[in-house]
């Protein structure tokens, strides 16, 4: 295996030569505040892991096609390689260019998945292009921080789970090219489903196959006998925890059930990665959506996972128990005493209710947020350059019926993605999703022209699957009844690039903070919206759950005045609560099928 530090022969992997094992756990530096990445890093430590697991997210870095990449403050990943380290951990690479991991658009640009007619992950020479382009900025920052440099950095993995998407071999070939000819020698691998079929679209000749599953590892190790055995079995993605979607339930997974799972694979001298060994949190609007064939599924803010290390660093019995197991497959039956620094529980703010101040009418908010563009046909958010945020769409529409004589009509919109807020003539009208787009609204009119508002909120972008790069907005038309509306004016709503000027006026709260700690943040009568914390975009909240509180970490609260500010989409709240503990909602227990979705 060329002088990388790991390599394989005869199913067992080697470490400069001598016989090994990794045992990782997954921590995302883009969810998890800069200042809190040692902290992090260290508790990972601690559980017994020899190696953290990253992807990078290239939307993360690069939104705008006309902007460099940038790699600096939160977004540098070399940083984070360096401090992984400094504290005596390896460090596998995961750069995609797709990664899944419920990040918007699968950490896609939106300007690239935009491209009209782009075949995404497949030898598209526009889609090869831009993705040779961004590795000459990544690969560089990866390389240098190879093993063989001194570094720690000793797997990088080829695209992701790709074998859950597409067969063409040609295009991991080729990804495998572009990373050698760009410096990558440590071991490469690709990373799939722990199945057969997953195999035969995803894994190649001549390199590494790795599995990803939360279950059934033994029958995974059986297929990997049969079909790579030549290889050692690594399971790249373990999920010990799942994510949640908006309306669902929090999932938890039971700590025993979850080491018995991992043993499974131990026991028999496997690798394993826990996913996620500490989520973090889907700051912004950076959180992803799934779709089920039939509805989009958004993730809510929270990245928690149900994992080890929960959202706020704390160690969970999830910890402990997997800690043993990773202590008990190096031979060490007696752990070692826990770091003081540890154990002991985050500083939190004391708990306090707080006035929220009434904010500006949702549509007056819409129509002043940025400058309109027209068109004839509705343009998606791809067309307008926007990634993320909502979209005022407004139009002049003849309903039909008399003065003396009102008639009701369905106002109904075709390739809605994702929630839209309807007005006729300022009177709200309700509310229409991806689903009840096509069914519509009932709107009373006499035959004059009316004035019709549309708002439509992007939720997530799809991250997994075949729909993966999907556009946003309405990307076909309004209809009144069979009857299409023309003459359309945008106005982008871009709440990820707000600055203070543009909170000003927004609904506030304020509280003064002695001694900077963490909080959570609840908005017990609000129904759904978004949350500043001193002009950093904390996410979403939705009254339909499971989660209620947001978790607002230490670094981003500063000593005296603080400053909450929120854009309500539905009913107003009149207060804000800063909690002592988190409330991730209800919860649904449960082992994570191999059957599930990556």
């Amino acid at each position: 295996m060329n002088n990388a530090l790991l390599s394989y022969h005869d199913a067992v992997l080697y470490r400069s030569g001598e016989p090994y094992r990794i045992l990782a756990g997954a921590i995302h530096y883009f969810r998890v505040h800069p200042a809190l990445w040692q902290d992090r890093l260290r508790r990972l430590k601690a559980m017994g892991a020899n190696t953290v697991d990253t992807y990078v997210a290239w939307n993360f870095h690069q939104p705008k096609r006309d902007e460099a990449p940038d790699f600096s403050g939160w977004r540098d990943v070399g940083r984070f390689i360096d401090l992984a380290g400094q504290e005596g951990l390896d460090v596998i690479v995961r750069p995609g260019p797709y990664i899944c991991a419920e990040w918007d658009n699968g950490g896609f640009p939106a300007w690239l998945t935009g491209i009209p007619g782009i075949g995404l992950r497949c030898m598209d020479p526009v889609f090869t292009a831009a993705i040779e382009e961004w590795f000459d900025h990544l690969l560089p920052i990866v390389a240098s921080r190879q093993a063989s440099a001194g570094g720690p950095v000793v797997a990088v993995q080829i695209e992701n789970e790709y074998g859950s998407y597409g067969d063409d071999h040609e295009y991991i070939r080729w990804n495998r090219r572009v990373m050698e000819e760009h410096g990558i020698t440590e071991l490469l691998f690709t990373a799939d489903g722990g199945t057969d079929y997953f195999l035969d679209g995803g894994s190649i000749e001549g390199t590494w196959a790795t599995a990803t599953l939360g279950s059934r590892g033994d029958k995974a190790m059986a297929t990997w006998q049969r079909r790579r055995p030549g290889e050692p079995f690594f399971n790249v993605e373990f999920w010990g925890g799942w994510f949640d979607h908006w309306g669902e339930h929090h999932h938890r997974r039971d700590a025993g059930d979850a080491a018995a799972e991992a043993r499974k694979m131990l026991d028999p001298g496997g690798s394993l990665c826990i996913y996620m060994a500490h989520g973090g949190t889907n700051f912004g609007l950076s959180s992803g959506s799934n779709h089920d064939g039939n509805m989009l599924q958004p993730t809510v803010t929270s990245y928690d996972s149900d994992a080890p290390i929960a959202e706020n660093g704390a160690l969970t019995p999830k910890f402990h128990a997997v800690r043993k197991e990773f202590f008990r497959a190096q031979g060490i039956e007696k752990l070692p005493e826990l770091p003081i620094e540890l154990l002991a529980e985050a500083p939190v703010l004391p708990a306090q209710s707080l006035p929220l101040t009434p904010g500006p009418e949702l549509l007056e908010l819409a129509r002043s947020a940025g400058k309109p563009i027209t068109s004839v046909k509705p343009l998606s958010f791809e067309q307008l350059g926007l990634d993320a945020g909502m979209v005022l769409y407004a139009a002049e529409a003849i309903l039909p019926g008399r003065a003396d004589s009102p008639t009701e009509s369905r106002l109904k919109i075709t390739g809605l993605n994702d929630r839209a807020y309807v007005w006729v003539d300022g009177a709200f009208a309700g509310v229409l999703d991806d689903v009840s787009g096509a069914e519509g609204l009932t709107v009373t009119g006499t035959g004059v022209a009316a004035k019709l508002e549309i708002l439509v909120e992007n939720l997530g972008r799809i991250n997994y699957g075949p729909l993966t790069g999907h556009g946003k907005g309405i990307l076909g038309g309004v209809l009144v009844n069979q009857r299409y509306t023309f003459h359309w004016t945008q106005t982008p709503v871009a709440l990820a690039e707000w600055t203070q000027e543009d909170l000003e006026g927004l609904a506030c709260a304020e509280f003064d903070v002695g001694e900077p700690a963490d909080t959570y943040i609840a908005l017990p009568d609000s129904e759904k919206g978004f949350v500043w914390l001193n002009g950093f975009l904390l996410g979403r909240y939705w009254e339909k759950g499971p989660q209620v509180t947001l978790y607002a970490p230490a670094p981003l609260l500063r000593t005296g005045r603080n400053s909450i500010k929120v854009l309500e989409l539905g009913s107003p709240g009149t207060v804000v609560e800063l909690r002592e503990a988190p409330d991730l909602g209800p919860e649904e227990s449960g082992p994570i099928e191999a059957a599930e979705l990556p």
